[in-house]
Order: C-alpha cells, then sequence, then structure tokens
C-alpha cells in the first residue's frame, strides 16, 4: 500500500511540476508585456526590436529572418493545406478529357492524407513559432532590465561561446529533440488522428477521399456497434496478449536467474561448454532460428513425425486431447499458446542469464558468508538475500522487459504466420487470429487490409497499456528508500 501512494505521489508530482512550468512562463511573459517598454511590447510583432533596442544586431537580424521564414511557411505552404483541415478534401481525383491536347489528364484533386499530415505539421510549426515568440519577449525584457541596471549585455560572439560553456546542455539536447519531435511525436499525432477517420481500402488516398468520422472507430472497437466484431476479436486479443508478456517475462527472467545460478555453482561441470551452447541462441538471428522452429513443429514437420513413430500422436487421440492425425503444435489455439510461450524461453533464457551473472557477480559477499555461518540453507539465502538483491538491481529492466513483450512482433509473427488459421469466424471477420497480439493485429490490419483506421485506434490502445503500466511498474520498483539495504 505504501508503495502505491509512494507511486501515485511522485506521478502527482510530476504532473505539478509540469504545470508549475508551463504557468511560470506565462507568468514571466506576462510581467515582461506589462512592464517592458516599447520595444519589448514591438517584440511580440517584430521579434527583433527588442534586440535591435539594446544593440544586438546579429540577433535582430536572425529573429527578423526566422519571423520572415515563418511568414513565407504559412503563406506559401502551410495555407494550401490547412484551410481543408476541417474536410479534409473535397474534390475526388477523376481523369477529365483535355480538348486541347486530346488527352486524358488527372484534375486537380484534394489528396486527403497529405491534407492530415502536412497541416499537422503546420501545427507543430506554429506551436514552436508561438513558443519561441513569446520567449522572445521574455529575453527583451530581460535584456532592458540588465540595461537599467547598468550590466553588461553580452554580445553576439560571447553569447554562442555561452552554448559551448553554460548552456552547452541545450546545445547537445537540441538535435535530439527535433529528431523526437519529427519522426516520434509528429507520427505519434498522426496516428491518433487517423483514429478518428475513415481512412481504409474504401478510402484510399490519391483516389479516395477520407473524411473525419469522430469516435466511430473507438465505438466499434469497444463493441458498440452491433454490426462490428472488433470488440469481440479486441478482448480476446489484448486478453492473449497480457498472459503472453506476463507468462514470457517471469519465465524468461526466473529461468535466467536459475541457470545463471546453476552455471556458476561450484558443482557444475564444464561451465563455459553450457554457457557456450546457451549463448549460440543469442548469436543466431532469430529470423532464422524462429523459422526453422516453426518448421520444426508444423503440422508435417519433424517433430510430428517422431511423435507418430513413438506413438505419442496416437495416444493423445485415444484420449481426447487431439481429433488429427499430427499434433497441432502452432495450429491450434490453445497448442500454439503453449509452444510459443515454451520457445519463447529458450529464445530468452539466455539473454537473461547474461544479465543475471552480471549482476550476481556483484552480489555482497559478507551476507552470504554471514548467512551460512548462521546456518542458512541454500533456497534460504536465495529467498531472502539473492533473489530481494536481483530485483532491486533488475526491476526497472523487468517492467522494460514486460512492454517489450506487449509488442513483440517477432516470435509470434515468424512462428505462426502462414502455419495458424483460425476457425473462428468472429475473429476472421476482424482480421485477427487467437495467437495475435495487438501489435501483430495492427500489422495485418495495415499491410494485408489496409485498415488504417482500426489499427489506429488499436495503436492507441497499445500505447495506453503500455504507459500506464510502465507508470505504475516504475513507481512500485524504485519507490522506497532501497539504496542503503545492500551496502
Amino acid at each position: 500500500m505504501e508503495a502505491k501512494i509512494s507511486g501515485l505521489s511522485r506521478l502527482g508530482s510530476a504532473i505539478s511540476g509540469f504545470l508549475a512550468v508551463i504557468g511560470r512562463f506565462f507568468a514571466e511573459f506576462g510581467t515582461a508585456m506589462a512592464k517592458g517598454d516599447l520595444f519589448v511590447k514591438l517584440s511580440l510583432i517584430l521579434w527583433g526590436a527588442g534586440y535591435f533596442r539594446r544593440k544586438q544586431y546579429v540577433k535582430a537580424v536572425l529573429m527578423t529572418l526566422l519571423e520572415i521564414a515563418v511568414i513565407a511557411f504559412t503563406l506559401n505552404f502551410a495555407m494550401a493545406y490547412v484551410p481543408k483541415f476541417g474536410t479534409l478534401g473535397t474534390v475526388q481525383a477523376e481523369q477529365v478529357f483535355n480538348i486541347q491536347t486530346m488527352q486524358s489528364e488527372w484534375n486537380d484533386y484534394d489528396n486527403s492524407f497529405m491534407i492530415l499530415l502536412f497541416s499537422l505539421f503546420s501545427f507543430v510549426v506554429w506551436f514552436a513559432a508561438a513558443v519561441v515568440c513569446l520567449r522572445n519577449v521574455v529575453n527583451a525584457y530581460e535584456l532592458q532590465k540588465q540595461a537599467q541596471c547598468g550590466k553588461h549585455i553580452n554580445t553576439f560572439i560571447e553569447d554562442v561561446k555561452e552554448y559551448f560553456d553554460r548552456k552547452f546542455h541545450i546545445t547537445l539536447l537540441t538535435l535530439p529533440a527535433l529528431g523526437i519531435i519529427v519522426f516520434t511525436l509528429i507520427p505519434m499525432l498522426l496516428l491518433i488522428l487517423v483514429a478518428f477517420t475513415n481512412y481504409d481500402q474504401q478510402h484510399m488516398p490519391p483516389t479516395n477521399l477520407f473524411t473525419w468520422v469522430g469516435l466511430s472507430n473507438f465505438v466499434a472497437l469497444f463493441g458498440g456497434n452491433i454490426t462490428s466484431t472488433f470488440g469481440y476479436a479486441f478482448v480476446r486479443v489484448l486478453g492473449w496478449t497480457i498472459v503472453w508478456s506476463f507468462f514470457a517475462t517471469l519465465t524468461t527472467y526466473f529461468g535466467g536467474i536459475l541457470m545463471s545460478l546453476l552455471l556458476n555453482s561450484k558443482l557444475t561441470r564444464g561451465t563455459k561448454i553450457w554457457r557456450t551452447m546457451l549463448v549460440v541462441t543469442i548469436a543466431v538471428p532469430q529470423f532464422v532460428s524462429l523459422l526453422l522452429m516453426r518448421n520444426f513443429f508444423a503440422n508435417t514437420g519433424i517433430m510430428n513425425t517422431i511423435c507418430a513413430k513413438i506413438g505419442l500422436t496416437g495416444f493423445l487421440r485415444s484420449i481426447g486431447l487431439i481429433s488429427t492425425s499430427y499434433i497441432p503444435f502452432l495450429s491450434a489455439p490453445i497448442w500454439a499458446h503453449v509452444m510459443i510461450i515454451l520457445i519463447n524461453i529458450w529464445v530468452g533464457i539466455p539473454y537473461q542469464m547474461l544479465i543475471a551473472t552480471g549482476v550476481l557477480m556483484n552480489l555482497p559477499t559478507d551476507q552470504l558468508e554471514s548467512a551460512r555461518i548462521d546456518g542458512a540453507s541454500p533456497f534460504q539465502i536465495f529467498k531472502s538475500i539473492t533473489m530481494p538483491y536481483m530485483l532491486q538491481v533488475t526491476g526497472p529492466a523487468l517492467v522494460t522487459d514486460f512492454v517489450k513483450n506487449f509488442n513483440n512482433f517477432n516470435v509470434i509473427y515468424l512462428l505462426t504466420q502462414d502455419v495458424f488459421v483460425t476457425t473462428n469466424q468472429l475473429m476472421a471477420n476482424s482480421q485477427a487470429k487467437e495467437v495475435d497480439l495487438l501489435v501483430t493485429w495492427l500489422f495485418t490490419l495495415t499491410q494485408d487490409y489496409y485498415n488504417y483506421k482500426m489499427a489506429s485506434v488499436i495503436g492507441i490502445m497499445v500505447f495506453i497499456v503500455c504507459a500506464v503500466f510502465t507508470l505504475i511498474g516504475f513507481n512500485f520498483m524504485i519507490s522506497g528508500d532501497k539504496e542503503g539495504t545492500y551496502q
């Protein structure tokens, strides 16, 4: 209970801190507009005015050029798309016969996707320009206060030197921040916006238009539409995704720790050979090893051949566990679920074993020796010292492993693609299978059926589940004062 309260407290503190930063920013802007001179106020319209008044001519020119660039971007680029954002286009693509050229030509049609993408990009640019504009007024007011107090006002060269000295962190973070905005923020916002449209195979740009449909896609996903089976499929796929993530994470985590303890035991012989054999599974790409395992456990694979020869297939059929002439390792829901988890253990334990080996090397030997002297059994030492230490050090990694398995595309796709075919018509109507994770279902919807609207909704659900679990998990793992426990 204390850990949960601490986690909620941390989350509340983070939100409060973020709101405080925003409040402070607007408070500084309000003070600058209220107490600044004419040139400070004019900086809201002419970005270089405040710098020009304080004889920072290079900065004044640069800010003026930036303002001109924003205006040119707005007039020459943004205004071609943003006015159409409300409808996402109204002119359908069609070929029109041109009497002058005696040829059929495409008309000046609208592309809904380009309108959506470039409008979003324009909004981001405008937001950034607004922040720069407001911050520019605050900076102009700071220069005014320096001038009134008789303090030295830096030249442009001195300002540049500061960005390689006192403000070097800003220089280092500028390029990564731009990369996050361009390659993470904009695609994520685009994904969210597509979820509120009817962008699918019947509304595929550029030949067709798509438009806004509000919350109808979310209603379809959560079963509000009686003609849609997406709600039925979503509940089952989400349930299997959570079950898979839980078992795939815990089995490899604890299996890796136990394997590391076994290989580090003085009673084990040939540890180098065993460790090398296990590491081979990491060295071989999953694209190769998982495809081989898929063929190995296929309905006509070598494993079914062996099971048939030793009589196992007939025995399972006689007791009613199977009704086919083969064992459906990867072609029946329950069998496939179990086999996928077992195969993942084989793939994942060696990696966790290497991590556990590195952590166990730093295990406090004095506590282990004291426990042995006090008569503690190996199991008691493992339960009271080894495992708590492992959880303390690798706890955050355990959370990330769960999220990674939640989106583990490789294992599911490579083991079941072209092998598992669902017999559940309701699942098939939503282009889903019993062995699908949310991420593989999303992939199928986009790559095979071009149902981008529902894929976007599912993508939002994946983000929400992962974000909530990550926040709760990290807050739980790092809560409390555990730093001095093993010092």
